[in-house]
């Protein structure tokens, strides 16, 4: 029997890394996603003459892990570097202390260009929606029969997507609001590269955008918390006002931002990640953060990697 090879839709870190196991191991593979640009999750947003990251922050990897080479390769490439394995803890009353932890890396073109690095030489088509899925024993995309469909996006996403016989694991997804905030010259500690806030109806967590990128801009980007995001889905831009005061008042800064820039990610992360790496059932795999606990860009790209490998030696030769 001929292969026909697989269709991965979901063009982020996942659902490339499952790709490029299939390819490496001499199977047919096409990536689809409906973005004009690969990334999702670890997208980002050219504003004001630079590339923001408005996704995924930045990424660790363990010593031992798979991962671990892969991260070395873009560091030895130029293409991530290492950033800071300090960050500092911010509440009511501002910032309280600091925290370490593992080494975060970041890029400076954007994490996005590491998932279009990993793509280099895959079979990618961009702007392509896709409208139904079949698994099972013969599955198809849009009526295209396929040896498997990957998955690899939001359970909620995959849901809308699959014919009512598929069986989708669905888990609950939480919401938040990514909000760009740029400044003439930088009114923060330059030490402080990113804070975790605690007790904040708004923010969860914040970014020094011109610190993690290396070219110093005086750009912060927030993150809400799930519960004000959900309040804020039908207008996000709104949401700004009130994201800009919660920033200002942690940190300490009394100008107002010169400009602001909202990104809605109406599934940011899976509420409970699951231990599984992945879900493979017929010929429908499932692959992502939403998988492989906790949910981390290293969780995302392991989940693909451990999919695409154990694809390949299912799928006929």
């Amino acid at each position: 029997m001929s292969s026909l090879g697989t269709t991965v839709i979901g063009g982020g870190i996942s659902g490339i890394a499952c790709a490029r196991a299939l390819a490496e191991q001499g199977r047919a593979v096409q990536v689809l996603d409906r973005g004009r640009r690969l990334g999702g999750r670890m997208g980002g947003r050219t504003l004001h003459g630079r590339v923001v990251d408005l996704g995924a922050s930045y990424l660790t990897v363990g010593a031992d892990s798979p991962f671990a080479p892969v991260v070395a390769g873009w560091v030895d490439r130029g293409l991530a570097r290492p950033w800071t394995d300090t960050f500092a803890v911010a509440g009511p009353d501002g910032v309280e202390q600091t925290k370490t932890g593992p080494m975060r890396y970041g890029t400076a073109g954007g994490l996005r260009t590491l998932v279009e690095d990993l793509a280099t030489g895959l079979d990618v088509e961009l702007e392509r929606t896709v409208h139904a899925v079949t698994g099972g024993d013969r599955p198809s995309v849009d009526g295209r029969p396929t040896d498997a469909v990957v998955l690899a996006m939001p359970d909620p996403q995959a849901t809308r997507l699959v014919t009512p016989d598929a069986d989708v694991p669905d888990a609950d997804w939480q919401p938040t609001l990514s909000v760009a905030l740029g400044w003439p010259t930088r009114r923060w500690a330059a030490d402080l590269h990113g804070a975790f806030v605690h007790d904040s109806p708004v923010l969860d967590w914040l970014a020094d955008d011109g610190d993690r990128r290396g070219d110093g801009a005086a750009v912060l980007v927030a993150h809400s918390t799930a519960a004000f995001a959900a309040d804020h889905l039908e207008d996000p831009d709104a949401a700004a006002p009130a994201v800009a005061a919660a920033v200002r008042a942690a940190l300490g800064i009394s100008e107002e931002p010169e400009w602001s820039h909202v990104h809605r990610w109406s599934f940011a992360k899976p509420a409970h990640a699951r231990e599984a790496p992945f879900d493979l059932t017929g010929g429908l795999g499932l692959c992502g953060d939403g998988w492989s606990a906790p949910s981390k860009v290293e969780s995302a790209w392991r989940s693909g990697d451990a999919l695409g490998h154990a694809l390949a030696a299912a799928l006929p030769a």
